[in-house]
């Protein structure tokens, strides 16, 4: 082996210890600690993917695993019909109501901005990937001050194409016509909800209402 080539190898073989080094740290949770919101009032995601359907499909998703984080959540449909009742019929124009008014009228300690970046099925002739990607910010009603944010994505990609090429097109073909039935992407929403809120370091410390709540 050459001597520029035995550096090469060194230098790659350097970068890939490196990068195992790497450590993901933990989320600072000390804003969330200092305040401990009991209840968390929930708006609908702003939309960037491309379904029409998939912010309301997403936030229906979301109040189990707050709930089972030990918070109260307010019935995200009773919400959004009392705001659109209101004139606000859009998720961006919920999202620029005043905390000071949110508190006032519902009384929350806390309110989660949902914003759903990805949602839905991606075809092609010999596969499909499902993804969800959701970004979340839990904010003080009274202080405005940021308690939490979290991020999190899921893609499942359901083809078996171990039959060959004739079975991975007619796998193709069957996930197609299934998930346009099932609608996949909202069984994938779950997921994406379920890591986003309860992943260990980054998700949300339990709350009051949670056995575990005073082990954070």
């Amino acid at each position: 082996m050459s001597a520029r080539r035995k550096a090469a190898v060194a230098v790659l073989l350097a970068a890939t210890a490196l990068a195992g080094c790497v450590e993901v740290r933990p989320y600072d949770y000390s804003a969330l600690r200092a305040r401990r919101p009991v209840s968390i009032l929930v708006l609908p995601p702003l939309n960037e993917s491309v379904e029409v359907n998939g912010p309301y499909s997403f936030l229906s998703t979301v109040s189990l695993p707050i709930a089972e984080q030990g918070y109260y959540v307010y019935p995200v449909q009773v919400i959004d019909e009392y705001l659109k009742e209101n004139g606000l019929p859009t998720a961006g124009e919920m999202h620029q109501v005043p905390l000071a008014k949110l508190r006032e009228i519902v009384g929350a300690d806390a309110v989660l901005y949902l914003d759903l970046q990805q949602y839905g099925t991606k075809y092609a002739v010999l596969a499909s990937t499902t993804v969800v990607s959701s970004r979340a910010k839990l904010v003080d009603t009274q202080t405005g001050q940021t308690l939490w944010e979290g991020i999190a994505t899921v893609q499942q990609n359901p083809n078996n194409n171990s039959g060959g090429l004739l079975g991975a097109l007619i796998g193709a073909a069957l996930n197609q016509i299934i998930n346009s039935k099932t609608d996949f992407s909202h069984q994938v929403a779950a997921m994406t909800s379920s890591q986003l809120f309860t992943q260990p370091g980054h998700g949300l410390l339990f709350g009051p209402h949670h056995p575990k709540h005073d082990s954070d």
